[in-house]
């Protein structure tokens, strides 16, 4: 299993499942993150979080903690 917290900068990935419990699950879910989608890897801020990626054409910033419960492919 690979997530999104393991994914180098400028590599793409498709979401392949979400992990995680209720809240968090939903809230990664109303950012646009939702199994299918491709997501690329613009940037990760210097002491490595939080992970900026470009989703469904905008712009997001995400904890470390969120990006592992992404499983991606």
């Amino acid at each position: 299993m690979k997530t999104l917290k393991e994914i180098p900068v400028g590599a793409n990935a498709t979401v392949k499942k979400l992990h995680g419990e209720g809240a968090v699950k939903r809230r990664i879910m109303d950012m646009g993150i939702t199994k299918g989608v491709e997501i690329h890897v613009r940037k990760v801020a210097p002491l490595g979080d939080p992970v900026e990626v470009n989703v469904r054409g905008y712009e997001l910033s995400i904890r470390k903690a969120d990006a592992a419960m992404i499983e991606v492919e």
